[in-house]
This record gives structure tokens, sequence and C-alpha cells, in this order.
């Protein structure tokens, strides 16, 4: 399991949550067990609530909004289409994975299955609807399948906000001790807190390097909203009583066999489980795959293999959207050149070497945001007071509107919509062999990074996000990334 994928492992949500024996202190079904059985229930039923409402909505749109000829269908029709449909989304969402415990990296993946199941619900019954034209009206349906996504977000955001309220008031949590302060330690604790279904509660994290003490980390999300003190070690017994905790999550990949064994021994002490992350050697390698052999699981080494069909789609999207922009924002577009030209002296464009697909280096477009006089190659300002920055950049960099010109690079098929931000040479340069896995796929003028808190620091700092896109990418995902990032800007983040 790749330390990228903790928000996206149901084999790790069953080691946090009981599933997965890792002490001897276990007890059979708890408490907490059942809270989470409770939870999956409401769940599964205001999904189906949901996508009922939606189908009643849809045909209370249609005949009262005046669309198509009016026609008066009996009450029964519409409450056997919504149930039916109620039903379908239950077992293709549960298909799916949508009730295994844990969230995805920023939510997105909730999106990304909301918009899938709703085309493949579509087109598995569109065309009995079309078929049976007294069942149910045809335009109707059309705007049944326009809300169910819709209203299915909307539900999932009311649930996520209904149990963090209830959590706040200690209803259904166990508390958690975090061993590691390192990458992986700050992965696992922003994958806890965006999982509030794990009913798991990060109180410290603990490091055995004493110049951590204090320090404070914050989980990578749209705003770091969640943070969770560091403490020096050992971990201890004495230690873990002193929290309360249920649970010890040794989040150091590489912790040697000695220490392992130590703090294992202090959690069975303290009658608490342990649950942890496999070692990194496989982890480093540009990708895995695994196969169960009579019992021996073997890693399999590869590179993520191209899905031709996504890849055509992708970019047939990237274009129309692309020349939609380019013909709806062209006022846009005056406005700004006229703007970046009448703040301060120079080019309107700003042109930057970056690096892309495999390496391949292309000239990217930008509305120039500094200074002409600021140093072309240099890291991003990570502030909007940074001096490089003018009057109008500022604005241009909190909205993203600099970015625009890069629908250029889309065009050229230099870059997407979405993916990996392309960086500049000298930073390439000294990526790591890990590091050179972002440049495996086309880079992209938005991406998981943008829509993180993480943003304010540099890219190739936070792989996770790039890697996360790259295993999971498709064609949903990427419109789900592209609503993030539209509902992220109107926000104002």
């Amino acid at each position: 399991m790749s330390q990228v994928d903790v928000e996206n492992s149901p084999e790790l949500a069953g080691v946090l949550t009981g599933s997965a024996v890792f002490s001897e202190a276990d007890s059979p079904a708890s408490e907490l067990n059942r809270f989470e059985r409770i939870l999956t229930g409401i769940e599964v039923i205001a999904d189906g609530v949901t996508v009922a409402a939606a189908v009643g909505c849809g045909y209370a749109t249609y005949y009262y909004l005046l669309f198509g000829n009016r026609v008066h269908y009996p009450l029964s029709n519409i409450l056997l289409v919504a149930i039916a449909m109620a039903v379908l989304f239950v077992i293709l969402l549960d298909r799916d994975g949508a009730y295994n415990l844990g969230n995805s990296l920023l939510r997105i993946k909730e999106t990304e299955r909301a918009l899938r199941v709703s085309t493949q619900a579509f087109l598995l019954v569109f065309p009995v609807i079309y078929f049976t034209k007294s069942l149910f009206p045809r335009l109707a349906f059309l705007f049944v399948m326009f809300l169910i996504p819709l209203m299915q977000v909307i539900e999932k955001q009311l649930l996520f906000v209904g149990l963090r309220s209830l959590q706040a008031r200690g209803f259904g949590m166990r508390r958690v001790i975090i061993y590691g302060a390192g990458y992986s330690g700050k992965r696992v604790f922003s994958a806890l807190v965006r999982s509030p279904q794990l009913g798991l509660d990060p109180v410290v994290m603990v490091d055995d390097n004493p110049q951590l003490e204090g320090m404070y980390v914050f989980e990578s999300s749209y705003r770091p909203e969640h943070s969770i003190r560091v403490i020096s070690g050992p971990v201890n017994e004495d230690l873990i009583q002193k929290y309360g905790c249920g649970l010890l999550v040794i989040a150091i990949p590489d912790l040697a066999r000695e220490k392992y064994d130590q703090v294992t021994e202090a959690a069975r002490a303290a009658n608490v489980r342990v649950a942890f992350l496999p070692a990194r050697t496989v982890q480093r390698a540009s990708w895995t795959e695994h196969a169960d052999i009579d019992g021996i699981l073997l890693s399999v080494i590869g590179r993520p293999r191209r899905d031709l069909i996504y890849e055509i789609v992708k970019r047939g999207f990237d274009l129309f959207t692309v020349l939609a922009v380019v013909v709806l924002l062209s006022p846009v577009w005056l406005l700004i050149a006229l703007l970046v030209k009448l703040d301060s002296p120079g080019p309107v464009l700003f042109r930057q070497l970056r690096i892309g697909m495999n390496g391949k280096p292309f000239s990217i477009y930008k509305f120039r945001s500094m200074f002409v006089d600021a140093p072309k190659y240099a890291f991003s300002p990570e502030a909007a007071i940074d001096p490089r920055i003018t009057r109008v950049g500022r604005f241009l960099r909190r909205t993203s509107l600099d970015e625009l010109p890069q629908v250029i690079n889309v065009l050229n098929g230099d870059m997407s919509l979405v993916g990996p931000r392309p960086e500049m040479p000298f930073i390439v340069g000294q990526y790591t062999p890990v590091q050179c896995q972002r440049l495996q796929v086309l880079p992209g003028i938005t991406g998981l990074w943008q829509l993180s808190a993480d943003r304010a620091s540099q890219i190739h700092e936070n792989l996770q996000y790039d890697m996360y896109y790259i295993r999971n990418r498709s064609f949903f995902m990427d419109l789900a990334v592209l609503l993030h990032t539209a509902v992220f800007a109107m926000r104002g983040v």
C-alpha cells in the first residue's frame, strides 16, 4: 500500500476501525462498531431518499415550469420510478465502494463517484423510459439525472457536517496517538481528520526528534482547520495511558525492528490496538501491482497503464472546453490585458520554460503578475505581499485569472485542463526518483494541489496530491476537479 493511498484504502480503514487484528487486547463488536454500522445505514437511507427526492423534483420542474407538453402522469408512476431509481443507485454506489469507511483526498472521489454513478444509471434506465412513454416523461428524466449528482453532493456535505457535530460532542470517537511526525505521519493525520466515518480522533503526534517538540502539524485540506501537537518520545505505556487512547498508529514505514518491538510492547501493555504502515522499499518504485499466488503476496514493479479511450475523451473535452472559454471570456481577456498594461510597464503575457510530460520542455503562458525586473526563474511567491507582485497581479493570482492564457498550452497539446502543475527546469533538475513520477502524465492548469491548503508551499514538497490523481484519474475525476475548482474560485479561497 502506498503512502499516498492512505485516504483511498479500505484495507487501512479496516485496520484502523478494528476489522483486522494487531493486538492481543482486541475485543468483540464494541459500541464503536455498532455506531459505524448505524452510520452506514443512515448513509444508505439518505442516498435513497435523495435520489427519490431528485425524481420528484425533476418531475415537478417538468410539470410546473411549463416544459414539454405538461402531460400529467399518475402519482403511482412517479413513486415507482423514484423507488426503482433509489434502489438502483444504492446498489451501484455499494458496488463502487461508496459505503467503505474513509474519504478520498479532498473529497474529490465522492464528487467523481456521484457523476460516474449518475451516468451509469442514466445509461441503464433511459432506454426503458424512452420506449415506455406512458411510464415517466423523458424530458423530466433528463432533469432528474442533472439533479441527482447535485443533490447527492449536497447530501454528503450535510452528512459530513452532521457527523462532525455528533463527534464534537464525543459520540462514536476513539482517541488516537500517531507515532511519527514526518511525511507519512502528516498524511495519516490528514486522512483521519477528513474521514469522520472512521470515528478516530488524533489527539497527539509523538516523534523521537526532540527538536519537533511543541510543533503543530496541520491537515492537508482546502483550509487548514485542524491541527495536532507534536510531543517528544519515546512511546511508552505511561504516555499512551495519559492520553486515554484506544489506538496507536505507527506512521514510520522504515522503523527499525527493535524500535517497532518496543512500541508495540508498550501498546500491548496499555491494552490498545496498533496499526502501522508497511515498509517503504516497494513504495519508492514507479508503480506496483499485487498478485496473490498460493498465499504469497508478490508486488510487481511497473508503470501506470495507458487508457487510450480515456486519453482520447480527455483530449476532446479539453479542446471543446478551451474553445468555449476563449469565445465566452474574450471580453474578460481584453479587460485583464488592459489592466495589466496600465498597472505597470512591460508585456501583457509572461512566458516561461516549464517541464512537461516525460521531461519535455515547453513555454508556458500567463498574464504577467510581477514586475518585469523580477527574476524569471525563481521559486514562486508564497504570500500576496511579495514585493515582486504588482497590484493587479495580486488580484489575478488570488483569483487564478493569471492562468487563463494557459489555454494556449492546452490547444498546443503541452498541457491539459487537469493534471500535475508543470515546474521550472531548475526545480525538476533536483527531483528525486519519486518526484519524477509527476512527469508520467500531461501537466494541467488545475489539479488537486491547487485545491489544497498546501498550495501555499512548493508543489514538489506535496507529492501526495499528484500521485493520488495519477493513480485514480478518469474523465469523471477530471470533471470533479474542475467543479471543485469553480467552487473554490467562487469562494475566493
